[in-house]
């Protein structure tokens, strides 16, 4: 750390002023950090644009104050954003993504609520062995669950499948080269079975961090692709799908009481 700033996210404790947020919600595309930022909070001020990580200090309706911050693509980038966030005294984070649906079940413009996350991702091994749960808060998801229903969001609630990589790890072959390994073959269909609802890239990192360094976490994506049908990602429908994660995490850190 030089000039007491993080090296990657680019701020320290010093920035954060004399009342400094304890919850971030996290994105892994700097424009949803900025959109957050611009619609949600008040009083906002950039606290810093390094490396892309662009992160947002503002204050919520009822005088919250609040991290609005950016993981960056995939879960090497996210664990280093989140140990860094922890150091400056972020306690909780809410993963505000995008995922693609692997159930006819969950459409796309919904968001999926994860309770749980079925880890293939190389950077938690270097948090906690691959038997190690990969699970959200259990209060944190009840509030985002209460926020969807307040706010009559279409949301489903469940496990996903927490991969490396966007297209190889996710079985796309149309929109990819063809190849895949063999156990990758099949592999969609097989956790379809599994009732997995959906394939996004960074929570189940996240989480194993937060039962690993004790803070708490929890997930809510919107959906943008629906692979039942095909692999592309629908861009009509990703500013809805987007709004409904953003509302339902921005309520739920509005509305967030630390449990007894």
């Amino acid at each position: 750390m030089a000039n007491n700033k993080y090296y990657h996210i680019g701020f320290g404790i010093e920035d954060l002023g004399k009342s400094p947020p304890t919850i971030a919600l996290l994105s892994g595309d700097p424009q949803r950090s900025q959109l957050i930022a611009q619609s949600y909070l008040q009083s906002v001020r950039l606290l810093s644009e390094n490396r892309g990580l662009n992160s947002y200090l503002g204050i919520l309706p009822n005088g919250r104050v609040l991290l609005s911050a950016t993981s960056g693509m995939g879960a090497p980038s996210l664990s280093i954003v989140v140990n860094e966030l922890i150091q400056v005294g972020i306690r909780l984070i809410i993963r505000v993504g995008t995922c693609g649906s692997i159930q006819e079940h969950v459409p796309v413009g919904s968001i999926v609520i994860t309770n749980a996350a079925l880890c293939r991702q190389g950077a938690a091994n270097d948090i906690a062995p691959v038997e190690y749960p990969a699970a959200a808060d259990p209060f944190l998801t009840v509030a985002l669950v209460k926020a969807a229903q307040a706010l009559k969001v279409n949301h489903h609630v469940g496990i996903t499948a927490s991969v490396d990589t966007f297209y190889e790890g996710q079985e796309r072959r149309d929109s990819a080269h063809p190849y895949l390994l063999r156990s990758l073959s099949g592999i969609t269909e097989e956790y379809r079975r599994l009732n997995i609802l959906n394939y996004e890239m960074e929570c189940g990192t996240l989480f194993k961090m937060a039962s690993v360094y004790g803070f708490r976490a929890g997930c809510v994506c919107g959906v943008v692709a629906q692979r039942t049908v095909g692999e592309e990602v629908i861009v009509e429908q990703k500013s809805i799908a987007v709004d409904n994660a953003i509302q339902v995490a921005v309520q739920t850190a509005l509305q967030w009481e630390e449990p007894m």
